[in-house]
């Protein structure tokens, strides 16, 4: 069971997740979305595609950009559609 925890906040849990570039990605079934609000930020990946951004709100604080995702990703990264991925401030463990 993998589990991404924010000041001991579960924000996602899943036997399912995808790994990719060292990346754990949670499919979106797992991501408790009442901690997450849509960031401006978009990145660009080579061969994966266009990232949006998350921020991240525990504790009356809105932490900025702390996960992302790819809403319409390449061919290449296809099995990670919608999925989440963390910066590191978040725990990830499997």
């Amino acid at each position: 069971m993998a589990k991404a925890v924010l000041n001991g906040i579960v924000l996602a849990e899943s036997e399912q997740v995808q790994v990719v570039e060292g990346n754990l990605y949670f499919p979106p079934e797992s991501v408790n979305m009442v901690y997450f609000s849509t960031s401006d930020r978009h990145t660009t990946c080579a061969w994966k595609g266009v990232a949006s951004y998350y921020n991240i709100n525990v504790e009356g604080k809105s932490l900025p950009n702390l996960a992302w995702t790819y809403p319409n990703p390449s061919d290449a990264a296809k099995h990670i559609k919608d999925h989440v991925a963390f910066y590191p401030q978040v725990t990830v463990t499997r």
